[in-house]
């Protein structure tokens, strides 16, 4: 397996857990819910994207991070990225956690999958790079530190052949293998199937460098081509789109890793049903059902551990039953065949707040990071500690 496929998964998974909690604090900030108005504002929101992406590109913790190892399981991993959340004022229960770790997961895996050259999983690491940036420009420290790890990721992946760049997309597929969770906005847009796995396109431009397969040139001993045969190649293939940039800025071209829970970048769609392709930049609707239990997992828990006198918020959106009951039934009557999780939200504010503070009672233990198996892992753990 490859050694070098560690930074990219922590970048890519990080990157669609930003995605995630910046929708939900942003659809917050102007719900026309204001029950619980105060515990929050549109400053904290910055706050926890500053305080998640400081600690996330630290230059001590990124320079642990590049240095070559093996990938971690998804255990560890999960235990890292639930550390970087909680670099910041809010908190989110192991409930919460476990959802998000698996709708960050399953986004990447996407990705992975529909990545037209293994090459371009920098691209989508770039746009995932992109995006962080914008989501702290008003912090200039913050923006040299995310630019200081760009320009060291294209130092260090730039240099790689085509078949070390197919190695790292080998051991980021073993690495989702068994990961079938089932995701309504994949679902309801058909490019995933009741069983958890992704129905790939048999359609679109084909990757830099390759023709338009249904074309056989048969050459003699001279290199001279001397007949062509035609053949059915199964799906609608175009030419290649033009290269995106592996620069530290520029048009990365493939949409592949930028944010599918906002208006102008929704989520790609492409499958071999052409009724579920996206051609407009209309709100998809289907991603807010997905974010409402964990929304309402988050908003069901307090911040715990911050400093006396310091305000937390909590994040409470999306509390229909309605919609709870819309979110619930992405998988129909085949939910008990594929094991879909089925999360129960708190609803009533009182049991909340008694849940709240029996949790604090046991926030210290819920600090530490659960054993891990040997020493990995525990060295950037303890460097998110001192950060």
């Amino acid at each position: 397996m490859s050694m070098r496929t560690l930074p990219l998964v922590f970048i890519n998974l990080g990157g669609e857990m930003l995605y995630i909690l910046d929708q939900r604090l942003r659809a917050h900030n102007t719900s026309e819910d204001h029950s619980d108005k105060g515990l929050w504002s549109e400053n904290d929101r910055k706050r926890v994207m500053n305080d998640i992406v400081g600690t996330m590109f630290s230059k001590a913790f990124m320079d642990e991070l590049l240095k070559p190892q093996q990938l971690y399981s998804h255990r560890t991993m999960k235990t890292v990225l639930t550390r970087l959340a909680h670099a910041s004022i809010m908190r989110l229960n192991p409930a919460s956690m476990d959802r998000l770790y698996e709708l960050m997961v399953m986004a990447f895996k996407y990705q992975v999958f529909l990545c037209p050259r293994p090459k371009d999983l920098l691209l989508i690491s770039y746009n995932h790079m992109d995006a962080i940036r914008e989501f702290v420009k008003d912090t200039p420290v913050v923006v040299n530190q995310v630019d200081e790890t760009h320009r060291k990721i294209i130092e260090a992946y730039s240099s790689l052949s085509e078949g070390q760049f197919q190695l790292l997309r080998q051991t980021l597929l073993i690495f989702f293998q068994d990961m079938h969770v089932r995701v309504s906005l994949f679902l309801k847009n058909q490019i995933q199937n009741p069983n958890g796995r992704f129905a790939l396109t048999t359609s679109g431009p084909v990757p830099q460098g390759t023709d338009v397969p249904g074309l056989i040139r048969i050459f003699d001993c001279h290199g001279r081509e001397v007949r062509r045969r035609e053949f059915p190649s199964g799906g609608s293939y175009t030419s290649a789109i033009r290269e995106g940039s592996f620069e530290l800025r520029g048009n990365r071209v493939i949409r592949l890793g930028m944010n599918m829970y906002t208006v102008d970048h929704p989520e790609e769609t492409h499958t071999s049903r052409a009724s579920s392709v996206k051609t407009d930049d209309t709100p998809n609707p289907l991603a807010k059902e997905e974010l409402n239990l964990l929304a309402r997992l988050m908003g069901s828990m307090k911040a715990e551990n911050k400093p006396r006198g310091e305000s937390g918020f909590r994040i409470n959106l999306f509390t229909t039953d309605e919609e709870e009951e819309e979110a619930g039934a992405s998988g129909g009557a085949e939910e008990s065949l594929y094991g879909v999780i089925n999360i129960q939200a708190m609803q009533d504010e009182q049991a909340a707040l008694e849940l709240a503070r029996i949790a604090g009672q046991f926030a210290e233990q819920e600090e530490k990071p659960e054993k891990l198996s040997g020493d990995k892992g525990e060295e950037l753990l303890a460097m998110m500690d001192d950060l």
